[in-house]
């Protein structure tokens, strides 16, 4: 059955393993989450369910959406997030699934909104190499050429200065170090998308490494 969740970045901090070996992880408050929606193939064209996770004042939402929640017969949530599964039987609409639908040692899939870096030029964003630093030169960071002059046009997808970070990422395959069902917390070994406080999507791992034996 594909796992999945919601929750909130809390931060860095480093635990020691069984061996003595220190081991960077991510805290995560995950859920508890409800099941707000299960989508269909045949209504749907596909297999899912929508999660719900964090209370919201039924006052801060649209009408639709209260009448999407009532239908529901759950509380109103701040998020809404869908986790495609292959067969949605063991979920029902205002099911409640935390944190201990993980274990030590799985991998997991995380996705979040990366840290925006404002505005930024091209050697930064995308890796360019600068111009002579000579004092007559009069180009050392600048973009360059921008292709051909005939069409009097830039191309579409040419790599120019602009807002740099903000983006919806996914880091894959990272390992479950901790679960504490008591505080709806997730040890994650590594880091994770966002900043503090950002939401993430916790999913079971789509492509998990297999250790070569010795």
């Amino acid at each position: 059955m594909p796992k999945g969740i919601l929750g909130r970045k809390l931060g860095m901090t480093q635990v020691f393993g069984d061996d003595g070996e220190v081991i960077p992880v991510t805290a995560i408050e995950a859920g508890p989450c409800v099941v707000v929606q299960k989508k269909t193939k045949d209504n749907d064209g596909y297999t899912a369910i929508q999660l719900g996770f964090e209370d919201i004042r039924e006052s801060l939402l649209t009408k639709p959406e209260r009448g999407h929640f009532k239908r529901a017969h759950v509380k109103p949530k701040r998020y809404l997030r869908e986790v495609r599964v292959k067969d949605d039987s063991p979920y029902d609409v205002g099911a409640e699934i935390k944190v201990d639908i993980f274990n030590k040692g799985d991998r997991v899939d995380i996705v979040g909104t990366s840290l925006g870096k404002g505005f930024a030029g091209v050697i930064k964003r995308w890796n360019f190499r600068r111009g002579p630093m000579a004092h007559g030169s009069m180009y050392h960071r600048r973009v360059g050429s921008l292709g051909a002059t005939d069409p009097a046009r830039v191309f579409k997808g040419r790599k120019l200065p602009g807002r740099m970070g903000t983006k919806r990422v996914t880091i894959q395959n990272l390992e479950v170090v901790k679960v504490d069902p008591e505080r709806n917390l997730l040890l994650v070994k590594g880091s994770v998308p966002g900043r503090r406080g950002g939401l993430l999507l916790v999913k079971e791992a789509v492509k998990t490494t297999v250790k070569k034996k010795k």
